[in-house]
């Protein structure tokens, strides 16, 4: 059996119609598969968090594609490797 490697995708902005259709999207443009979800909007500000296997996509890609969608969508998408939060709690 495979290792999964996760990581952690961010997204925050303005809401709009569409931004958890266009994310999904790229992710599955990249071969990425989404392992927990979550969503809230307060007022007018869309805030996300998903865990995401990224074993199968190449990192760098992903995270570039990502940037630019949230460019174009005007929201701050940050994807960040599992493991970064994982050494902060191995003290």
């Amino acid at each position: 059996m495979r290792e999964i490697k996760k990581a952690v995708v961010t997204v925050l902005g303005i809401d709009c119609k569409g931004i958890i259709a266009h994310i999904s999207a790229v992710l599955y443009d990249n071969d990425v598969n989404i392992l927990d979800i979550s969503q809230t909007v307060l007022e007018d500000y869309f805030n996300m968090v998903l865990i995401a296997d990224v074993s199968s996509c190449a990192f760098e890609k992903l995270s570039a594609d990502l940037t630019m969608l949230g460019e174009k969508l005007g929201l701050q998408i940050r994807v960040q490797r599992s493991e970064i939060f994982e050494a902060m709690h191995q003290v």
